[in-house]
């Protein structure tokens, strides 16, 4: 083994391990390879940049313009019509028309652009013939992959193979030599959902699934119709004259104010800012009992007289200021007060992020790396700090800078817990008051023992006296909602549902949204849309308390609640798909014709033989732009740059492997081992070693890494590179066994009410029969010899 090979294989297993292991993105990854070649001397600085240039990339990144181009024609709705008419309102042969529709447009448009654009389809479909969109989604995601195995142009798998085959001098693969194979596969594919695949998909109640997206039944299915109940502000209350924000029920209940209703006329979904008046009559969404728990806290008694018990604390306790670093785990993060105080043994009273200074609802602020946190604790505590990497400079204030800079208004409080309260034996960690009110809890006093910054999980027994820091005013909000009426019947005024004042809408995330990852509260749909998410489907259970703190991701089904002309809107931003529009979206179709002839000619173009696919993908992707079919700004949205930058970036891997001797060292060591077995079986085992790897590595690479090995091992058994490479190319593309192998099958996760095990379930027998069918018609078109 030389060096070069020994360097080439520590790259290798080191990609490998950040792919399986999604410590780092999967584009940086392939970055961090591609430079560890270059400045290890591996492949020169131009091979090392080369895969930007390569027509494989282009070709990729100008099929992306082509998919968004005939989506954005009206092609979804006429496929979604031809779908109707020719499949009527059986089971099997809608679930039949519905796989090849989306395997026929696969074969030209990348899979999960295909995915994008048949999800809404196959949700209307299934609206209209009252079969449960769960018995089509899967398959929808298991055709997008079987179609791509029948072109070139399919999937990038297919461009790099056959780019890897005319780097090695080999007879690349044309436009339609994938065809016979990949048809085979998904015809195969076909027949076995329409008629046995089926019935291994989730079994749901008919009754229940075929209306569950009607406006009704999406609040049943969401368990939203029993969270809903009615409050009544007293006269006099002190939450009169503040408005809804102050109020706190929402940051503090976690509750959402779907109406109000004032002197027989109604709000609907009223603003934050709306100033609550005595008599106002509100209909909230939320947990009753858990604002019952809240309101518990107002039993809490100020002690007027325990200065001894503050001066005490008050020696103890210091102040410092501390910078989030660069590399701080807190960055991007909400602040969670309990879990800074449990990881830090410190408290956040305020966040200053150049000149601005935050000093309330800081739970609601997303921290950003050189944010300067005003911390409080005890020395011992605060020195620590400087051990644990999340803090760049840490330093005293004074005085003048807390008076000047910060204007802390915060008093010290000596409340009492009544000893026969029911908030004995509880935690004030558990209770949210620190993220809804800031309170923070500075020490204990009991039985004469004083305790100075206990943990969250401190329990909190009657006659207690607690010491806590805050605002005076948040005292008065907390007793506040203590005086609030909880009524039994909901007004017949606020049927807001039933009087179409409001409307519920289903919506996933889009390819590429820049939401994922996002917390709900960081995302703000109130201010962004003018609409409430009130409940996110998640591995097939809906998830309704918490949702401020929740990072959204690419499988979700989100429910939002908001009058119907914002919700209406909703169907032209390109960050969502919207499952179920209150307004059927009306999209101007005449440029389908266009954008068919472009696709058309690109094909003619390759097929005669007058443009290379790269060539003719731009002058198509040009040709789209052109044509108005998109602008220029779309154009350029829809390119999935991820996977733009991991081709690139791991195409000088399979260089360095060719041409350092690491694909012939490989192949050696494999052949040692299993070449007695013969031809077909070491292509059977490089079939079911690359499907399996699909699983932990993106597929991209998985090919970049596959090909060399695979033309080397032809060489030396002297069989055509061409077959082997064939089902490298196949197995790539049947990643069926896991929502995570492929990002369309995760994409239709959450609207289909999808768990982990229906993958499994279903995914793995129809990878056995892809493999099946493969290897057999593999003998008829692509023999050996």
């Amino acid at each position: 083994m030389t060096q070069d090979i020994a360097l080439c294989l520590l790259i290798l297993a080191f990609a490998v391990i950040m792919f399986a292991t999604e410590l780092l993105r999967m584009d940086l990854v392939a970055l961090l390879v591609m430079c560890m070649l270059a400045v290890t001397g591996v492949v020169t600085p131009p091979q090392a940049l080369a895969g930007f240039s390569d027509e494989a990339v282009i070709t990729v990144w100008a099929m992306f313009i082509l998919s968004e181009g005939l989506t954005r024609s009206g092609s979804g709705q006429i496929v979604s019509r031809r779908i109707l008419q020719l499949a009527g309102r059986r089971e099997g042969p809608v679930i039949a028309t519905v796989m090849l529709a989306g395997g026929a447009l696969s074969a030209f448009m990348p899979t999960v652009g295909v995915a994008a654009l048949m999800l809404p389809v196959a949700v209307e479909i299934a609206r209209r013939t009252e079969i449960p969109a769960s018995r089509l989604l899967m398959p929808l995601a298991f055709a997008a992959l079987l179609g791509g195995m029948t072109t070139l142009i399919g999937t990038p798998p297919n461009l790099l193979i056959s780019g890897a085959l005319a780097a090695a001098g080999e007879r690349p693969f044309t436009l339609f030599d994938f065809a016979p194979v990949g048809l085979g596969a998904l015809a195969a594919g076909t027949i076995f959902m329409a008629f046995a695949g089926r019935r291994l998909l989730p079994q749901k109640d008919p009754g229940l699934e075929a209306h569950q997206r009607s406006q009704r039944n999406l609040r049943t299915q969401y368990g939203l119709q029993d969270r809903n109940f009615m409050m009544r502000v007293p006269d006099g209350s002190v939450l009169v004259g503040r408005t809804l924000a102050d109020s706190r029920l929402v940051s503090a209940a976690g509750m959402i104010v779907i109406a109000l209703e004032r002197r027989n006329k109604v709000d609907a979904l009223p603003s934050r800012t709306t100033v609550i008046q005595g008599g106002d009559r509100l209909l909230v969404q939320g947990r009753l009992e858990r604002f019952e728990e809240l309101r518990r806290w107002s039993e809490l008694v100020i002690e007027r007289e325990a200065p001894v018990l503050q001066a005490l604390v008050s020696e103890r306790i210091r102040l410092v200021e501390a910078s989030v670093a660069e590399t701080s785990t807190l960055a991007k993060d909400l602040l969670h007060h309990a879990e800074f105080r449990r990881r830090f043994n410190a408290n956040v009273l305020a966040i200053r992020r150049r000149d601005l200074v935050r000093r309330v609802n800081l739970a609601y602020v997303p921290l950003r790396a050189g944010d300067r946190l005003l911390l409080q604790g005890e020395e011992e505590a605060l020195a620590a700090l400087t051990t644990t990497g999340e803090f760049g400079e840490i330093r005293t204030i004074t005085e003048e800078e807390l008076r000047d800079t910060y204007r802390m208004q915060e008093r010290l409080f000596v409340v009492r817990v009544p000893r026969d309260s029911v908030l004995g034996g509880q935690t004030l960690g558990r209770s949210r008051l620190g993220d809804a009110f800031d309170f923070r809890l500075l020490a204990t006093f009991r039985e004469g023992g004083l305790r100075i910054m206990p943990p969250p999980e401190e329990i909190i027994l009657g006659g207690d006296l607690l010491l806590i820091q805050g605002r005076p005013e948040d005292l008065d909000v907390m007793r506040g909602l203590q005086e609030l009426q909880v009524e039994d019947h909901v007004s017949p005024n606020l049927n807001i549902f039933e009087s179409d004042r409001l409307a519920t809408l289903e919506a996933t995330l889009a390819p590429q949204s820049p939401l994922a990852g996002k917390t709900v509260n960081e995302l703000n749909f109130r201010d962004r849309y003018g609409l409430e998410l009130v409940a996110v489907w998640r591995s097939g259970k809906a998830l309704r308390t918490g949702l401020d703190k929740l990072a959204l991701q690419f499988g979700d089904a989100l429910l939002l609640v908001g009058p119907r002309q914002k919700l209406a809107l909703l169907n032209d931003d390109p960050d969502l798909l919207v499952l179920t529009p209150v307004m059927l979206p009306v999209t101007d179709s005449s440029r389908a014709p266009l954008a068919a002839l472009v696709m058309a000619g690109i094909v003619g173009s390759v097929l005669l033989g007058w443009l290379t696919i790269g060539v003719a993908a731009v002058l198509g992707a040009t040709a789209m732009v052109l044509g108005r079919c998109l602008t220029m700004e779309q154009a350029y949205r829809a390119i999935e740059w991820r996977a733009v930058f991991l081709i690139a970036g791991t195409l000088p891997l399979g260089t360095a492997m060719a041409e350092t001797g690491t694909a012939q060292y490989l192949a050696t060591q494999m052949l040692a081992a299993i070449g007695g077995l013969g031809p077909w079986a070491i292509i059977a085992g490089l079939y079911v070693v690359t499907a399996l790897a699909t699983l932990v590595i993106p597929t991209p690479a998985l090919v970049v890494l596959m090909a060399p090995i695979c033309i080397t091992a032809s060489r030396e058994l002297g069989i055509a590179p061409q077959t082997s490479l064939m089902a490298i190319a196949m197995a790539a593309s049947s990643a069926f066994a896991t929502p995570i192998a492929h990002p369309a099958n995760l994409m239709v996760m959450g609207p289909g009410g999808y768990r982990f095990g229906d993958y499994v379930r279903l995914g793995v027998p129809l990878m056995l029969i892809v493999f099946a069918v493969v290897m057999v018609l593999l003998q008829v078109f692509w023999p050996i010899d």
